[in-house]
C-alpha cells in the first residue's frame, strides 16, 4: 500500500508526460508552417521559371 501512496505523490512521470504533449505540439506546428512555407516557395520558384 504504501508503493502506492508513493506512487501517486511522484510527479515526474506526469512531467514527462507533459512535455511529451507540448514536445508533439510543437512539431504539428512546425510540420504546418513548413508545408505551407513549401507550397509558396515552390510557387514562387515555379514563377520565376516561367517568366525566365
Amino acid at each position: 500500500m504504501k508503493y502506492f501512496r508513493n506512487m501517486l505523490k511522484d510527479s515526474k512521470g506526469a512531467t514527462a508526460i507533459e512535455y511529451g504533449l507540448i514536445a508533439a505540439l510543437i512539431a504539428v506546428a512546425a510540420i504546418g508552417a513548413m508545408g505551407t512555407v513549401g507550397n509558396k516557395l515552390n510557387n514562387t520558384f515555379n514563377n520565376v521559371s516561367n517568366k525566365l
